[in-house]
Order: C-alpha cells, then structure tokens, then sequence
C-alpha cells in the first residue's frame, strides 16, 4: 500500500470507488484549489499597480513600498516547508483551507490598514497564510493525479500561476480607477474576501484529504535553522540600504552560510537516524530536482522585481494613471497566454530547450526595454515599449509552466509535502531576494531619474536571465517519445 493514505468522506458518492476517484468527477478539486492559487499570486502582484496610491495616501517611504512587498515573500519563503510538512501530517486539505482562512482575514485587514506599518503587517500575515496555501496546492495535485494528468495539473497550475502574476496590473487598475465605495487601492486587497469565503465552502465538498501515512514529529530544530537562515539573507537586503548598510547587516549576511550549513548537517543527521527531518535530503539525488531548484531560483528572482520596477516606472516616472498602467501590462499577458497554452507541447517535444528559449526571449525582451527607456526616457509614445514587452510575455509563458512539471512531474507521491514545500520556498525566496537587490539598484538610481533607474533595473535582469538559459543545461533531456 503507498504512504498516501487518501479518505473521501466529503466527496459526493458517485464519485467513491475505492480509492480512485470516477472520472466524471476526478476534475472537480483543481479549479477549487487552483481559485487559491489564482488569489494568492494575483495578490502578490495586483500590489504593485496600487503602490503609488499606497505612498501617497499613506505616505509610506520607498523602505515601506519595498517591505509589501517583499515582506510578502519573505514570510511565506520562512514558513512554506513546515506548512508542507504540516500538511503531510495533519492533512493537506485541512491546511489548505487554514491557509485560505488566514488569507482572506488577512486580505480585509489590508484593506483596513490606516498606516504603512499596519499594511505592512497585514502583508506579512498574508505571506504566511499563502505558505500554507501553495505548497498544499501543489501537493493534492501530486497525490490526486498520475502520469499525464499530473502533467496536465501541472501544466495548468503554471499556466494559471502566469495568468495572475501578468493579469494581476490590469485587474488593480481598473480596481483603483471604478473606486468602488470610494475604496481606491484597498478594492485590490478586500476582492479577495468574497472569493476566499466561495473557495472555503466548496473545498471540504469537492477535495478528498490526503495526509502521509508516517505521522513523524515535527522536526522543530532544523525549521528554526531554515527560518534564521532566510531571515539572515532577506533582513538586510530590504533594511541596508535604508540605513546606510550599517555592520550588522554584513554580520547577518555572513551568519547566512553557517545557519545553511548547521540545517543541512541536521537534516543529515536526522536521516540517517531515522527520524522525520524537515527536508528530506534524498530529493537532491534527483538531478531535475535539484537543477530545477537552482533554475527556479534565479528565474523567480526577475520576475516580482521586474513588475514592481515597472510599475514604478510608468506611474510614478510617465505619470501614468493606474488603469492606463494596467492596460500596458495586457500586452504582456497575452504574449504569456498565447506562448504558455503551447508550453506543454513544446516541453513534451523538445524538453529543457523550451525552458532555456523562454529564458533567452525574456532576457531580449529587457534589452530591447532598456534600449527603448533609452531613447524615450520618461516621455513619448509608450508604444516603444510594446516589442520588449511582447517577448517578456512570452518567455515568460515558456520557462513558468514547464519549469514547474520537469521538477515536479517525476517525484513519487510520497515525497509530495516535502518536495512542493522546497519549490515554494525556492521561489519565495527568489521573489524576496530579487526585490530587496533590484530595489538597491532601482532607488539607488532614482537621484537620476525613473528613467535612469528603470534602464539599469532591466539591465540587471538581462544579465540574470541569461544565466536561467545557462543553468538549464544542467536540466535532463526529455526524452520526445514522453507524453
């Protein structure tokens, strides 16, 4: 018998026969989680068309901008490999839904904020609530669906991951600019209440709980390893800059390695006693698992920076209003459809190139933006950028979807929490990193103008996509016979 001990006690009972779900009904749990998914990416995103609303309704500083959110990030990155353990052991629905509880609370508390700093917080409870979202996400695919329909959920959940990061401008700033109730930027926050209280009905009617059979303990020493270790890098990225880069900040980073180097000793050591580590080491003998890690990684870490940099750029620079702003993005949204519903063909046919080609178009896609802000600066037509934008969409929708299944797609259940939980973490930290570094550039520049500061922000994550192309080589072949 697997490890995975499924029950399906809140499925209706057509859809009982034994432990398989019928294939009438075998569907009905993705969009509900998938509705999880959508919010809470689209909320990481949705901020960035509201942050000059933000600033000047609160006056919040550029350190505060940063912190919502990279704040966001930040926590999630802390707690999303124990929210994936916790689901393994507890049930993967159950945190599911906890995670969707907090999320949509958090989300009204936002929208009530009255000062950067409770805005702030909110934002940080939200990531945390998102940590026990994602990662159970993508573990009820894992253990739900096999074979070419893992692939297919798979594929699916990149496509709609993508979706709301582009779509995520758009919808804030139509949101600002229709100001229902006079709500203005707190619409982007508070319009995930309604969807999160429709995803919590129907979660515990259509989602069978899965829970791992081994209800090892909690391994409470290597989360407070990971949890200083990630708190070491990301504090003094968002923080030094602001305070002139004073020694602590050095220290922590230099702090960062040892904590890394203790948690994978322990972790180690837990293994080969047997016990239940917080990671389960043997993942890294998978060389798509590991490769996928590190190219998941440096990808995530241009994708949140790049939307708050342009953001940026276009309101506060061009002078752009939010739904304007918004409408901009759409550009990049349908090049990322129109490129990611053919994502799972290509990468069927011609595996890891796909990756390496998306990689390679969004890093032109910079260039020709940096070329563009160049000429036009912070006036002309803002059709210049329409080219740029076009290849970012879509090498975004190449390298998102199919990066997401060639780690995921060849790990056996069993191994499902702990596997989803370090790619979750992998790109939260991505995010959190990218903002707090590309941030240092970005406003480091601004004395020069947004133009300026935009030009070398792009720049730099030319460069770091360059490196996504490299490090996919380090992917493995996909065989062209694979479904």
């Amino acid at each position: 018998m697997s490890t995975q001990e499924l029950t399906y006690e809140a499925v209706p009972a057509p859809a009982r026969v034994g432990a398989r779900v019928q294939e009438k009904s075998r569907w009905l749990p993705l969009p509900v989680v998938l509705a999880g998914t959508f919010m809470v990416v689209l909320d990481y995103f949705i901020v960035n068309v509201a942050l000059p609303s933000i600033q000047s309704q609160l006056r919040a500083s550029d350190g505060a901008l940063e912190w919502v959110v990279a704040g966001f990030a930040c926590t999630s990155a802390i707690f999303v490999i124990t929210a994936g353990r916790l689901g393994d052991r507890f049930g993967r629905r159950r945190m599911f839904s906890l995670g969707l509880t907090l999320f949509t609370l958090a989300s009204a508390a936002c929208g009530a904020a009255g000062t950067p700093l409770e805005l702030v917080i909110a934002r940080l409870v939200q990531g945390a609530a998102a940590a026990l979202v994602m990662p159970n996400v993508l573990s009820i695919i894992s253990v739900l669906y096999a074979g070419p329909d893992r692939l297919r959920a798979l594929s699916v959940y990149g496509t709609v991951m993508g979706l709301a990061a582009v779509s995520g401008q758009l919808i804030g700033g139509a949101l600002i600019a229709a100001d229902p109730a006079g709500l203005g930027w707190r619409s982007c926050f508070l319009i995930n209440v309604p969807v999160g209280i429709a995803a919590l009905l129907l979660a515990p009617r259509v989602i069978p709980e899965s829970r791992q059979s081994d209800s090892s303990r909690l391994d409470k020493v290597g989360t407070a390893l990971a949890t200083l270790a990630l708190i070491a890098v990301v504090l003094p990225l968002l923080e030094g800059r602001q305070h002139g880069w004073p020694a602590w900040t050095w220290l922590s980073l230099a702090a960062a390695p040892v904590l890394l180097t203790g948690f994978v000793a322990h972790q180690r050591r837990l293994t080969r006693a047997g016990a239940g580590p917080l990671l389960d080491m043997a993942l890294f003998r998978e060389r798509s698992f590991s490769a996928g890690l590190l190219t998941q990684l440096c990808f995530w870490a241009g994708q949140g920076s790049f939307f708050v940099v342009l953001a940026l750029y276009l309101q506060s620079g061009r002078g752009m209003k939010p739904l304007a702003a918004g409408l901009v993005f759409t550009i990049l949204a349908g090049a990322y459809v129109a490129t990611s519903m053919r994502a799972p063909m290509l990468t069927a046919r011609f595996g890891r190139v796909t990756i390496a080609l998306g990689a390679v178009m969004l890093a032109a896609g910079h260039g020709l933006l940096l070329g563009a802000v160049v000429v036009v600066g912070v006036g002309g037509s803002v059709g210049a950028l329409v080219p740029g934008l076009l290849l970012v969409g879509a090498g975004m929708g190449l390298v998102l979807a199919p990066l997401a299944s060639t780690v995921l797609q060849s790990l056996a259940p069993e191994r499902a929490g702990s596997a989803s939980g370090m790619m979750a973490t992998v790109q939260n930290v991505g995010n959190a990193l990218g903002v707090a570094i590309t941030g240092v550039i970005f406003f480091g520049a601004l004395h020069s103008g947004y133009a300026t500061a935009f030009e070398l922000a792009v720049g730099e994550l030319a460069v770091l996509l360059i490196g996504v192309a490299a490090l996919t080589r380090l992917l493995p072949k996909q065989s062209r016979r694979r479904p």
